[in-house]
């Protein structure tokens, strides 16, 4: 029976491997897209009812400008490069919601949303760029089903714990479980989180030159984020890189990103448009300074 399980193991793992397109990193995905886009499409209308959508309209008209460049950029890359199984399913969206808080995120399937928050760090169209390819990123690497998949085989590791040790004492059991959620955290979901956010970051930044947008931005606007963000936690407990390994790795990647830049017929000397050219929401005109919530990522 035990020879039984472990081949029923072995086989789902080596089912459930895929690649991440352009990274060709193997990924564990026991998700399927159909299911995790349906779920995603729905929670994502949940949310645009429950919020606000931001009044300026200029403002969300460039969100949505820079989200379909970036969207229609990568789909011609990925199409041309014999990828474009990579957004099968994808219903694309871009809405800037009006609350002040500096985060944006992306859905499976291609469901986008910007806080108003986040637009003052952006400064510019070329800033909305880095953090809409990093978004994109997220969502054309299948980080969201992964990260369902991972939570799954730690509950299901919790579960075989649980059993191997349901002869010994109860104190035992619970030091070990304790230990167990803590080091697999620790060990396993939060380094798997940072891993995900460093990939888009790498992404991110090709995607956004492949739209014809300046990939030396991507560090600019991690300084300026950096400068406005508290203390945060070590990196070692948190999800996301620290900003300073960002821009170093950022600038690590330029080189290549340029690459990306160079080919775009979009690449152009044109102007980028600045945001404070843009009339500012209600949000951003508020004399209320508090601190704001500092977060981005899916």
């Amino acid at each position: 029976m035990k020879k039984i399980l472990s081949l029923l193991i072995l086989v789902t793992v080596l089912l459930a491997c895929k690649k991440v397109p352009l990274t060709d990193r193997n990924q564990f995905n026991v998700i399927p897209n159909s299911q995790l886009n349906s779920s995603s499409f729905s929670s994502y209308d949940q949310v645009l009812k429950e919020s606000k959508l931001s009044s300026n309209t200029g403002q969300t008209e460039m969100v949505r400008n820079v989200g379909n460049r970036i969207k229609n950029a990568v789909e011609v890359y990925l199409k041309e490069n014999k990828l474009e199984d990579a957004t099968e399913g994808f219903k694309w969206e871009f809405n800037l919601l009006a609350e002040n808080i500096v985060n944006a995120w992306c859905m499976p399937g291609g469901k986008v949303a910007f806080y108003e928050g986040i637009l003052p760090v952006c400064k510019d169209e070329a800033g909305i760029a880095v953090v809409m390819g990093h978004e994109v990123a997220h969502a054309i690497a299948k980080h969201g089903g992964e990260r369902m998949s991972q939570a799954l085989a730690q509950q299901a590791g919790g579960m075989a714990l649980s059993i191997a040790l349901q002869q010994q004492p109860e104190q035992t059991q619970a030091l070990a479980m304790a230990a167990y959620t803590g080091g697999s955290t620790v060990l396993g979901v939060l380094p798997f989180s940072r891993l995900h956010e460093s990939e888009a970051d790498e992404l991110g930044i090709k995607f956004m030159a492949l739209a014809g947008y300046d990939p030396a931005e991507a560090p600019k606007f991690w300084k300026r984020m950096k400068a406005q963000s508290g203390g945060a936690p070590p990196e070692f407990l948190s999800t996301h890189p620290s900003s300073d390994t960002r821009i170093k790795d950022l600038n690590k990647l330029l080189p290549e990103a340029n690459k990306y830049y160079a080919k775009s017929n979009k690449a152009t000397n044109n102007v980028i448009p600045n945001l404070s050219n843009i009339s500012t929401s209600t949000t951003e005109k508020s004399e209320d300074k508090k601190k704001l919530k500092m977060k981005i990522g899916n």
